[in-house]
């Protein structure tokens, strides 16, 4: 469903229900405590009940203890109202007017509308007679323009998040990399950035030896896609996104299981995530410049797929021996970190659904975080946890370096079969230009999800868009 979430100073009349924050042991004296009870409601963090109210049809959205709430379950609440009230084509909320003191009621409007926008998603572009949803309008209520404000930009956080969903939960036989291109290209105009698509023929101009190597197995041509957002007053700095951008990975001749290829629509979810937070920044309106890289391929087996034992030439010159045609993210990757080094940003992050071992390591909900500048490791740490997304810091040891020493090339695109997530991080570190701070987020277990939480169904997720935004947003710059 398409919905819109505005704001005004007072809840309409046009509103079919009202929402209103219940803490834990605090029912308001309208609703008969007893029935509650037996009904088994108590205001705790989660729980939605409705009664009737001194202005009609009253939803009651629990909000656990006052003390333990905080931007998370302000979120979880956005996200609960929407599933809840689906029926009704119009509720209203003053959820945001009653949080307690201790929680930034700007920090948490935002908060509030995102969680709104991601409860209200839903994927059914493939659903030959999806259900239908009545809900299309919350209108929160915020007094304070600052504070309508931050619900405006939650919502659009929220969109970005929605985007990058739909980009991971779209089949790879039909988001080919000429589509997705396409859909930056769609997206840059509708939001004002500036979009550069690079054709198969500018791919093999500008000698990105990697994204060729891996499109070699496929029908369908790579595309290199450049996007950039330019603030409104002069930049404070710029920072490069990088997404890998595989659209499908079957794992070229080193060829995955079949139950190995089951979600791997998902493994562009670091392009998708780069996509959606870019979608969002001139909401967000970031006092830096960003600029994203997009290396786009699908990784198959065609006649002259990639073989175990070639070499292929990266944009810096550095040549890789390709022992798994299923390590393919780096190697596209390599291009990609290689371009975004040669216009000298003041930092670096990419983003890739990269290491099965990282999911080993970390489970599939926490995303691997290792990079060589221990500042730009902290900023980007700060804003996951302000975005409420988890990512968890790991080490780049430089002693595992010879694990992907080649006796034929520069260096092989695999390590041993042990600390694959960091010896996958150090191969990347390769094509960073020194002095350039830079992070590697490794999304391969939350970038898709095979159950659904509050926050979202099952299938994509959009993991990284909220981080990317706020990093944007409270970027300082690094010493060198």
């Amino acid at each position: 469903m398409s919905l819109n979430v505005i704001t005004a100073k007072s809840a309409p009349s046009s509103a079919k229900v009202l929402a209103v924050a219940v803490f834990e042991g605090d029912l308001p004296d309208y609703v008969d405590a007893d029935l509650m009870a037996a009904k088994g409601f108590t205001g705790g963090a989660g729980q939605y009940q409705t009664v009737m109210g001194p202005t009609g049809v009253t939803a009651l959205v629990g909000m656990g203890a006052k003390a333990d709430l905080d931007l998370a379950g302000v979120r979880a609440a956005g996200a609960k109202i929407v599933r809840s009230a689906k029926k009704h084509n119009h509720v209203a909320t003053t959820i945001v007017e009653e949080l307690p003191e201790g929680i930034d009621q700007v920090e948490a409007a935002q908060a509030f509308g995102e969680g709104a926008k991601l409860g209200a998603y839903r994927y059914v572009a493939q659903k030959s007679s999806p259900d239908k949803i009545a809900l299309t309008k919350l209108t929160v209520v915020a007094s304070a323009a600052k504070v309508a404000k931050a619900v405006a930009l939650g919502a659009a956080i929220g969109d970005g998040v929605a985007m990058a969903r739909d980009l991971v939960n779209e089949p790879g036989g039909s988001l080919t990399p000429p589509r997705f291109a396409s859909q930056v290209q769609r997206m840059g105009r509708k939001v004002g950035l500036k979009v550069k698509v690079m054709d198969k023929a500018a791919i093999t101009k500008a000698k990105l030896g990697g994204l060729l190597g891996v499109n070699q197995g496929s029908e369908h041509p790579a595309r290199f896609v450049e996007v950039t957002y330019e603030p409104e007053v002069k930049a404070k700095g710029t920072i490069a996104f990088v997404g890998k951008g595989i659209t499908f990975d079957a794992g070229g001749l080193s060829i995955k299981s079949g139950n190995g290829m089951m979600t791997m629509k998902c493994d562009m979810g670091g392009a998708a995530a780069v996509v959606g937070a870019m979608s969002a920044l001139p909401a967000a309106k970031p006092p830096v410049r960003v600029r994203a890289y997009l290396p786009m391929t699908d990784n198959m087996l065609g006649p002259d797929a990639q073989r175990p034992g070639d070499v292929v030439t990266i944009r810096n010159g550095k040549t890789m021996e390709i022992l798994n045609t299923d390590a393919e993210g780096r190697i596209v990757l390599a291009d990609a970190l290689s371009l975004a080094s040669e216009a000298k940003p003041d930092a670096i992050v990419d983003l890739a659904t990269l290491t099965g071992a990282c999911m080993v390591a970390l489970g599939p909900k926490i995303a691997g975080l290792m990079g060589n500048n221990d500042a730009w490791i902290n900023q980007i740490r700060d804003a996951a946890q302000n975005a409420g997304e988890r990512v968890w810091h790991l080490p780049l040891p430089e002693d595992y370096r010879k694990m992907y020493d080649s006796s034929v090339a520069d260096i092989k695109n695999i390590g041993g079969p042990h600390g694959g997530a960091l010896t996958a991080g150090l191969i990347l570190s390769e094509f960073v230009a020194e002095g350039i701070p830079w992070a590697h987020i490794d999304l391969a277990g939350p970038a898709f999800s095979d159950s659904a939480d509050p926050l979202h169904p099952k299938g994509g997720t959009g993991f990284g868009v909220r981080t990317l935004v706020r990093l944007a947003t409270d970027f300082a710059k690094l010493p060198k």
